[in-house]
């Protein structure tokens, strides 16, 4: 801020308190849309000039913030970045080798964005070993390498787009669903019933049905 020919330093926090309020509608800050205002939510990734894979998009994480207000599971929230992968996917925005890559890129970004998704008992080593540096790398404030993520997005954008298909995540999902026990499911099925609300169960026993007669 420069006031005559002297130029005042101004914390990141009152500049963008007053960004707000000159220009909410433009400046790129989730106070509007988000409940926690402590503190500034316009963080390094959202200065950057251009969107890497390691940055997700304001509408995933206000619908993420949504979900946790609802007291929806971290997976559910992780569920909103992995939509947006397969959005990402299926408009040629890059591509994916497997249906398990374009999951762990979105579970890598909810991780990173602080969502505590929690890793599977029989998950490897190496990829117990990539959860914990998403996880420690959502404490940190340092700004993204540019290059590596370029080098990351130029090597996606190789690969194909099927792994974002239909028949691909219907695939996946079965071969998911065939390896859980019926009381791991029961228990998903009991807690979704609770969080989804009456309006909510109708609306999907609804879409169940549809589905059913479509199939």
């Amino acid at each position: 801020m420069t006031f005559g020919k002297v130029r005042m330093r101004v914390s990141p926090r009152r500049e963008c308190a007053a960004d707000c309020a000159r220009n909410p509608t433009r400046h790129k800050c989730l106070h509007a849309s988000l409940d926690d205002t402590s503190t500034c939510t316009v963080r390094r990734s959202a200065r950057l000039p251009k969107r890497g894979l390691s940055m997700p998009e304001r509408k995933t994480r206000v619908a993420a913030a949504k979900d946790q207000r609802e007291g929806k599971s971290a997976s559910t929230r992780a569920g909103e970045y992995l939509h947006e992968e397969i959005e990402h996917i299926r408009g040629g925005k890059h591509g994916a080798r497997s249906t398990k890559q374009a999951i762990a890129i979105g579970l890598s970004k909810a991780r990173r964005d602080g969502v505590k998704v929690p890793v599977k008992k029989s998950a490897s080593k190496s990829t117990r070993q990539h959860a914990a540096a998403d996880e420690s790398a959502s404490h940190k404030r340092s700004r993204p390498s540019a290059t590596r993520s370029k080098a990351t997005t130029k090597a996606l954008k190789k690969e194909g787009h099927r792994a974002a298909s239909k028949s691909a995540l219907s695939t996946h999902a079965k071969e998911a669903a065939s390896k859980r026990s019926a009381a791991s499911k029961s228990a998903s099925a009991r807690k979704a019933a609770k969080t989804k609300g009456a309006a909510g169960r109708s609306a999907a026993a609804k879409k169940a049905a549809k589905t059913r007669a479509a199939g």
